[in-house]
C-alpha cells in the first residue's frame, strides 16, 4: 500500500459510495461525475491499495476482501471527518438546499409528512424533499448507503443499528361511509361481524389481520370481502360503497365523508418511530430536519 499521505480524499469518497453500491454507473451518479471519472478513481485506489477491489460480479460488481475490510472502518473515519469539519457550523434552512430523503408508506406520508409539508416548505424552502416506499429490512442499507436520511415506521423498524424516537401512538377504531344505515354508536359485535369489511395487507391478498386476532380471541370471525395493498384506496372504497374498516384513527381524522365509530372490541394498536443512522445523527441540517418534523404530528 502506498503513503497515506498521498491519497485524495477524494478517492476514499468515492471508495465509500462504490463499495456501497457496487456499480460504476450508480456511484458516477451519486458523485456527480462522469462515469470515465469514476473509473479513472477506481484505478488510482487499486493501484494505491494494491487490490481490485471490485470485481465484475453477474449483477453488477462484488467487492474483494479487501475491500469489505475496508468497508466499515473507512465509512466511520468518514463521518467522523465530517462531524469535525461541520463542528461549529450552523444551519440556516431558510437558505438551505438539501433534497431529503424520507422512507414512508402512504400511512407515514397522510398522518407524518402531510402535516409537516405546509410549515416546512415555509421554513425551507429551497429544500427539496424525495420519498420512498421501503420495507424495513431495506431501510438500514440505504441508510448505510446515504440514500435515504428518515424513515417512518412501526417498531419492527426500529433496530440496533438505527437511532429512534417516538412520534406517536395509534388506535383502531371503525370507519364506514356518512350515514351508513348499519353503523350505530355502541354497535353489538355480533352486527360488527355481519358487515362487509375491507381490511389493508401490505402484503398483498391477506384477508386476516389484527381484528381478526382479537375476535379469535373470543370465537368469532368477520366478514372480510377485499383485502387491498394501501390504506388510502381503503378511504376511497368507504366513501363510495357500504364497506366498513378498521382503520387508525389518523388516517381518517377530519374527513368529513366517513364516519368513525368506536368498535365493539379493543383491537392493539401500534406506535409510529423516526428512524435514522449515525452517519446522519449529528449533522446539523438532520438534526434540524427530525425536531421539524417531531414538532409538527
Amino acid at each position: 500500500m502506498g503513503n497515506f499521505g498521498r491519497l485524495d480524499l477524494n478517492l476514499l469518497l468515492t471508495l465509500d459510495v462504490l463499495l456501497a453500491e457496487q456499480n460504476v454507473t450508480r456511484t458516477a451518479q451519486r458523485r456527480h461525475l462522469s462515469q470515465p471519472s469514476i473509473s479513472v478513481q477506481l484505478a488510482k485506489l487499486r493501484e494505491f491499495f494494491n487490490d481490485p477491489l471490485l470485481l465484475p460480479g453477474p449483477r453488477g460488481m462484488r467487492p474483494t476482501a479487501r475491500a469489505d475490510e475496508l468497508r466499515e472502518p473507512l465509512r466511520h473515519a468518514l463521518a467522523a471527518l465530517e462531524n469535525a469539519v461541520a463542528a461549529g457550523e450552523t444551519f440556516n434552512p431558510s437558505t438551505a438546499q438539501n433534497t431529503w430523503q424520507l422512507g414512508a408508506a402512504d400511512y407515514g406520508e397522510s398522518t407524518i409528512v402531510l402535516p409537516a409539508l405546509q410549515a416546512l416548505r415555509v421554513a425551507a424552502p429551497s429544500a427539496r424533499l424525495a420519498i420512498f416506499e421501503t420495507s424495513p429490512a431495506r431501510i438500514i442499507r440505504k441508510m448505510e448507503q446515504g440514500t435515504l436520511d428518515l424513515a417512518f415506521h412501526t417498531c419492527e423498524a426500529v433496530t440496533n443499528g438505527l437511532h429512534s424516537t417516538l412520534l406517536f401512538a395509534e388506535r383502531y377504531v371503525l370507519v364506514s361511509r356518512k350515514g351508513h344505515s348499519l353503523i350505530k354508536e355502541g354497535i353489538s359485535l355480533t352486527e360488527f361481524c355481519a358487515l362487509e369489511h375491507v381490511i389493508v395487507s401490505p402484503d398483498g391478498g391477506g384477508f386476516y389481520g389484527n381484528t381478526d386476532i382479537a375476535l379469535a380471541e373470543k370465537s368469532l370471525s368477520r366478514r372480510v370481502v377485499l383485502s387491498v395493498p394501501h390504506f388510502l384506496f381503503v378511504v376511497q372504497v368507504l366513501m363510495t360503497t357500504d364497506l366498513v374498516a378498521m382503520l387508525p384513527e389518523r388516517l381518517v381524522r377530519g374527513n368529513s365523508a366517513l364516519q368513525i365509530t368506536e368498535p365493539p372490541l379493543d383491537v392493539p394498536g401500534f406506535e409510529m418511530y423516526m428512524v435514522w443512522h449515525e452517519r446522519a445523527h449529528r449533522d446539523l441540517s438532520h438534526q434540524w430536519l427530525r425536531e421539524f418534523i417531531a414538532g409538527s404530528v
